[in-house]
């Protein structure tokens, strides 16, 4: 992995998204009523548009399902960047969000229960952001205390789903997702580490100590692979909070 050279892609990636923005801006003009009067919802529609027609950044139908970490690609975005591997919930907003900002749009990571999707926020409009499929979807927040498992009240109030991620808590999203990756090639002296470090970072994540646990274990109690992921990520449904 050349961190400097997918950092420069990102860069370049944002550079076409905001000419063809540029260019594409008329239309909005002419038919606001297309995109909900929203100039906002017309730029994310292009930055996902862009992405995915230009660069080839899709989703990974079988490294989702499969809840598959073995190979870092799946849950992190370098699997998007010149490469034909695609991404997943836990990679695919990342890598929106990751635009976005370059661009200057208020763009945020926020966690459903074992998914992670984006949001735009300038203060004045506020939409959620799905982009795993192959358009845009701005499903309201009430779906996501549904979707894909349902959300307490009492799991509301710890200040760690549907809430706009902090720094620091998307940092803690991303190491347990590193932590998924090193338990799926049998290092969990080193997932402990990620997860533990996460915890430090986010200790309002309900699954927190869970995680440690079982990656001081070494995996075990043994359970499926699905099960064990669904608590951990974001990424395809699952962020571990984020992870999937």
């Amino acid at each position: 992995l050349d961190v400097g050279k997918a950092l420069l892609r990102l860069d370049e990636y944002a550079q076409s998204v905001r000419h063809w923005t540029d260019q594409s801006m008329w239309d909005f003009r002419q038919n606001p009523d297309k995109f909900e009067n929203s100039q906002a919802k017309f730029c994310v529609l292009l930055l996902i548009s862009v992405l995915q027609k230009e660069f080839g950044v899709h989703y990974n139908d079988r490294g989702e399902r499969n809840c598959d970490f073995s190979n870092s690609k799946n849950p992190f975005i370098h699997g998007m960047i010149d490469d034909a591997n695609g991404g997943t919930c836990a990679s695919m907003p990342v890598m929106y969000v990751a635009i976005g900002r370059r661009l200057g749009y208020p763009m945020s990571l926020v966690l459903a229960k074992t998914h992670i999707f984006a949001r735009w926020d300038d203060g004045s409009e506020r939409f959620n952001i799905e982009g795993t499929n192959a358009r845009f979807d701005d499903h309201p927040d009430s779906y996501y205390r549904e979707w894909p498992h349902p959300i307490s009240d009492a799991e509301l109030k710890q200040g760690w789903y549907l809430k706009a991620l902090t720094p620091a808590e998307e940092l803690a999203v991303f190491l347990q997702n590193r932590a998924c990756c090193l338990i799926d090639n049998g290092r969990f002296k080193e997932a402990k580490l990620a997860f533990s470090r996460s915890y430090q970072l986010a200790p309002q994540n309900p699954l927190g100590r869970q995680h440690i646990a079982y990656a001081a274990a070494g995996g075990r109690p043994a359970h499926s692979r699905r099960a064990r992921r669904a608590p951990t990520s974001p990424s395809a449904h699952h962020f571990p909070t984020p992870t999937s």
